[in-house]
């Protein structure tokens, strides 16, 4: 892609997410979410594979489709009630059309069925931005909407996405697929947790967006997108192999990673809200999620690549991709629960 033209894509990316956080009228925020969804089809198309186009008519029509949702919402709320602000949802229909709306967008259960077909047919990069950046706007909508919104319809949307991301991810072998389900419980995760401690959701998009980029920036460093081919990551650079197993267990929750911070402070707030039940069902489903992690770590560490490469030997083949950026993101990803008392205290 020409380099000017891929700059006004990511500047246009930067403006759509800008714009919904700074807005308060209906209008606006949903101009900027069309921003966001007109800027990243060039980047999903760029490589003009089949599998491109459909992923990228595929997200496109989704999020059309859930644009339109939100402007219908916005419409009939300021129709009732006369006034076009966001934190005004005093209509109950209203309301959770935004909210099915907003879990189409991110890729909520039982919204989801497109979200691991479309990241199946992008380029590592453009996943990326897909699975981090382009959460950013519609979150913020959640957040200022959630108090307007039935709470049970959350909890019903957050369990749903914990159990289906889970289950989703056993028998794939996709990568990008794994990581598409991967995705859906981390939502799950914040979006039942949004009605009592929206900076505890805060938090666990934080530390999803990094564990996340230092995935992909690690799958995209030994250029590999499926599970076969993990077996032979170790030979083309051992020290990476070891943290991509850390990054994963750290996407899996598991003390003293990083990842274990979110879950621990929202299964803590559920218990505090008298949910017990939720907050039990919620842990069962991240062991499920933890086993398909467990298998790409098992897959990278613990076995021999079974088939014979007629290409070029993988250990020979020299990476000219820059490495700070995954650098940047693999340390934060790994060390950042000593820093736990500090974050909670930016947070409040």
């Amino acid at each position: 892609m020409n380099p000017y033209v891929l700059a006004i894509m990511l500047s246009s990316l930067g403006l759509g997410t800008t714009m919904t956080f700074a807005s308060s009228h209906w209008l606006l925020a949903w101009m900027g979410l069309e921003i966001n969804t007109l800027a990243i089809t060039p980047l999903m198309i760029q490589h003009h594979h089949p599998r491109a186009v459909e992923a990228s008519m595929k997200y496109f029509l989704i999020q059309a489709t859930a644009a339109a949702m939100i402007l219908f919402a916005g419409t009939t709320n300021a129709w009732l009630t006369g006034m076009w602000d966001i934190n005004n949802m005093s209509n109950p229909f209203a309301s959770t059309v935004l909210i099915i709306a907003l879990a189409l967008k991110i890729g909520l259960a039982p919204m989801h069925f497109w979200l691991p077909e479309v990241l199946q047919g992008l380029d590592l990069t453009t996943g990326l931005i897909l699975s981090t950046w382009q959460k950013l706007a519609p979150f913020a909508l959640m957040i200022q909407s959630a108090h307007a919104v039935n709470p049970y319809i959350l909890i019903a949307l957050g369990v749903t996405s914990t159990l289906v991301g889970g289950w989703g991810g056993l028998n794939q072998t996709q990568l990008r697929k794994i990581l598409a389900y991967s995705s859906i419980a981390h939502m799950g995760w914040m979006i039942t947790i949004i009605q009592f401690e929206s900076r505890l959701t805060l938090i666990a998009l934080g530390t999803y967006i990094i564990m996340t980029s230092a995935a992909f920036l690690t799958l995209k460093t030994l250029d590999t997108t499926n599970i076969g081919t993990l077996a032979s990551a170790w030979s083309k650079c051992p020290p990476l192999t070891a943290t991509a197993a850390l990054v994963l267990l750290s996407l899996g929750g598991l003390p003293p990673l990083t990842g274990f911070i979110p879950k621990w402070m929202i299964l803590q707030e559920l218990t505090k809200q008298d949910l017990p039940i939720i907050a039990t069902t919620m842990a069962l489903a991240a062991l499920i999620s933890l086993y398909f992690y467990l298998r790409l770590c098992y897959t990278m560490t613990l076995t021999i690549s079974p088939n014979t490469t007629y290409t070029v030997t993988p250990w020979r083949v020299q990476t000219t991709q820059n490495s700070m950026m995954l650098a940047m993101f693999t340390m934060p990803a790994l060390g950042l629960l000593p820093m736990t008392p500090a974050i909670l205290m930016l947070t409040t």
